[in-house]
């Protein structure tokens, strides 16, 4: 526990240095009791500990930068001296929590919680989906005072989109789960319990051979010749358009090289665009990712892929594979190539993710096994997996074909049907 006199300088100093718990404490030296506690997030808070009637009981008294660390020290006694004469100020403030809105409690959840141990997409994705759906519903609340019926409320205004209704309860699932934690609420009166979520559609797509050759003819074009764009002839400007035959545009090779790398590997969009060439091993055919969705994770290259890396040049300044318009900076994004590609390739409704449940498909297609296809796409849990089982047709195939040989030898009196004859219990003497 670490012990120094609270001042400017000594807080400024302060840092949240990792492994460790999520909140790391200074204890003053002058005061007893008074402490202030980092986040990894940076952000630093004071508070006052004491105990009362043989607990201990912590209180906070505010942040750092709004409140100087004298000030925070001046509160730290007035909160002592209260509990000296026997008043209870944890109790108090423990009053005061209750009444705060979903929108306070969603503000501290997301510094104090989401923030410090969630990856960056999951972070704003949380934010993004407290903001544009919790909040306009429901952020003015006590958060206290919700009942089932108010979530139920919420469900229904998102019933077109069934998969974020699910997603917005299940946030708010945890930040009720987050409040009790902190004293606000009462963990068993979390109202979303009960509430039965929508049943979603199942969004994967898989790729077939005819349709991967009609993505690599798109792909050759954009590198070559060019892909095609049509232009809307009612609009003011459309005579000066290039003629029909000369509205070819040629897609930026990095994109093109992107899409090809998720074909060809499996690998998640941010896994690719991120890559840096000092995670290529191209000896052992292996992009080694310090982080992504399920932690540290290898992409493995084929002949193919590798093929791709080495078309590439590597770009001064730059220390991304996939390179983007921002010096320094990777590609943001594959939205208008990929619709650009699809669209020459005669194809609707297919996501850059479905080129990841294809690699799967193919892969559980050929009998290589879910726990080999699970290692290349990164699972880490084998029930993730699991979804490409009914694509392994090959070894149910087989298994059919022996049995069924078996038993037509059998029922037609032939020695390949490796029929056993039983031999006759012998009679007991």
């Amino acid at each position: 526990m670490a012990r120094q006199k609270i001042s400017k300088r000594t807080v400024d100093a302060l840092t949240w240095r990792p492994p460790g718990p999520s909140q790391q404490f200074l204890w003053d030296t002058a005061l007893l009791g008074f402490g202030v506690y980092v986040l990894a997030s940076s952000q630093k808070t004071y508070v006052c500990q004491f105990r009362r009637d043989g607990r201990s009981q912590r209180v906070k008294i505010g942040p750092h930068g709004p409140l100087t660390p004298e000030q925070a020290r001046a509160e730290a006694a007035r909160i002592l001296g209260r509990v000296a004469h026997g008043e209870d100020p944890a109790a108090e403030k423990r009053a005061r929590r209750a009444a705060l809105t979903v929108n306070a409690i969603a503000d501290a959840w997301l510094a104090e919680h989401i923030e410090p141990l969630r990856k960056p997409n999951t972070i704003s994705e949380y934010r993004r989906i407290v903001d544009i759906h919790i909040r306009p519903r429901l952020g003015r609340a006590t958060m206290r005072d919700l009942k089932r019926a108010d979530l139920a409320v919420l469900r229904a205004w998102l019933c077109e989109t069934p998969t974020m209704a699910n997603k917005a309860l299940a946030v708010f699932g945890s930040l009720w789960a987050y409040a009790a934690k902190a004293g606000h609420v009462d963990v068993d009166a979390n109202p979303v319990r009960g509430i039965e979520r929508y049943r979603e559609q199942a969004r994967e797509r898989f790729l077939t051979v005819e349709e991967l050759a009609r993505i690599g003819e798109a792909l050759r074009l954009a590198q070559t010749e060019g892909l095609p764009w049509a232009i809307d002839e009612t609009k003011l400007g459309a005579k000066h358009a290039p003629r029909e035959s000369n509205r070819r545009r040629i897609l930026d090779p990095f994109a093109v090289a992107a899409i090809r790398l998720l074909i060809l590997t499996g690998a998640r969009l941010r896994e690719i665009l991120h890559a840096q060439w000092s995670q290529v091993d191209l000896q052992r055919g292996v992009i080694f990712l310090p982080d992504s969705k399920t932690g540290k994770k290898p992409i493995y290259l084929s002949a193919a892929a590798q093929a791709v890396l080495a078309s590439l040049p590597r770009i001064e300044g730059n220390q991304h594979i996939i390179v983007g318009g921002k010096d320094g900076a990777p590609r943001a994004d594959l939205k208008k190539p990929w619709a650009a590609v699809c669209g020459a390739a005669g194809l609707e409704g297919v996501r850059l993710h479905d080129l990841r449940h294809s690699f799967a498909s193919f892969g559980a297609g050929a009998s290589l096994g879910l726990p080999i296809i699970g290692k290349l796409l990164g699972h880490s849990q084998p029930s993730t997996t699991a979804r490409y089982a009914h694509l392994d047709q090959e070894p149910l195939r087989r298994a059919v074909d022996t049995i069924g040989a078996t038993i037509s030898a059998a029922m037609a009196g032939k020695a390949s049907g490796a029929v056993v004859k039983m031999k006759k219990p012998r009679r007991a003497r």
